[in-house]
Order: C-alpha cells, then sequence, then structure tokens
C-alpha cells in the first residue's frame, strides 16, 4: 500500500498527503538552501520524526507499564554539516511531568525510546543526543 503521494508545487515546495487520512504536509526549504523557510523543510522532518518516533515508542511500552505519558513535551534541534549538506546532529530534550517513576520504570522506558524504529534506521554518522528530564 502506498504510504504517501507528493506533489512538487514549485518554489522549492512540496505537498505530501498521507494515503491513509488525507492528512497533508507542505514543506518549504530553509531559508540557508534557497526556500523562504515558512514550513517545515525535510530535514525538519526527518528529526521531528526522530522525536516523535521515540515518543511514541515510549507511550507504547508505558500503556503496557500502566503509566500515563500524557503531557510530556519535547524540544528538537537540528545541526547541519556541509560536503556533504546533511543533517549532522539531532539533540532532542524530553520532558515528563512528574510521575513518581521509580528508577528502574525510567530506565525501562529511555531504552524503549533509545531504540525506536527511527533511531535505529538513521546512518549512524548522524549524532543522536536525547536527554530525558524527569520532573
Amino acid at each position: 500500500m502506498v504510504t504517501s503521494t507528493i506533489i512538487y508545487q514549485g518554489s522549492l515546495r512540496c505537498e505530501a498527503t498521507h494515503t491513509q487520512s488525507s492528512t497533508v504536509i507542505e514543506t518549504d526549504a530553509p531559508t540557508d538552501n534557497k526556500g523562504k523557510g515558512e514550513k517545515f523543510s525535510p530535514t525538519d522532518l526527518l528529526c521531528v520524526s526522530l522525536g516523535t518516533c521515540v515518543l511514541t515508542t515510549m507511550g507504547i511500552k508505558a500503556m503496557d507499564m500502566n503509566i500515563d505519558l500524557t503531557n510530556s513535551s519535547m524540544e528538537v534541534t537540528k545541526f547541519m554539516a556541509s560536503e556533504p549538506r546533511r543533517v549532522a546532529k539531532i539533540v532532542i530534550r524530553i520532558v515528563f511531568p512528574s510521575l513518581g517513576l521509580s528508577d528502574k520504570e525510567k530506565t525501562i522506558l529511555e531504552r524503549a525510546g533509545n531504540h525506536c524504529p527511527v533511531h535505529k534506521s538513521l546512518h549512524p554518522d548522524v549524532d543522536k543526543e536525547i536527554d530525558y528530564q524527569w520532573l
């Protein structure tokens, strides 16, 4: 089954439609690469994919443990390299609400996050730094 369809709209912009839900994501090239920077860039989405995959995978494990991660928040920062132009480093900071978890539970959840499918799919040259902050 086709996951998505993508149309190049010109002016360095694309529109991607999720086949199953018809949800649309638009991208724009960043300002440092001839774009307007008015929407997520493809490399932004790569970094967002890692962040959401980490938190989703943790959420799946948390459900199995009867833990609710609702209202956890995340900041994602992208660092680019040149020659070749690529994502060099992704820094993720996750803040969890006060959940009263044991160190063992936190370790289990962090291990799940560090083993999410996107994390495992990224090239080893991409530095992935994930900071888990438990309140």
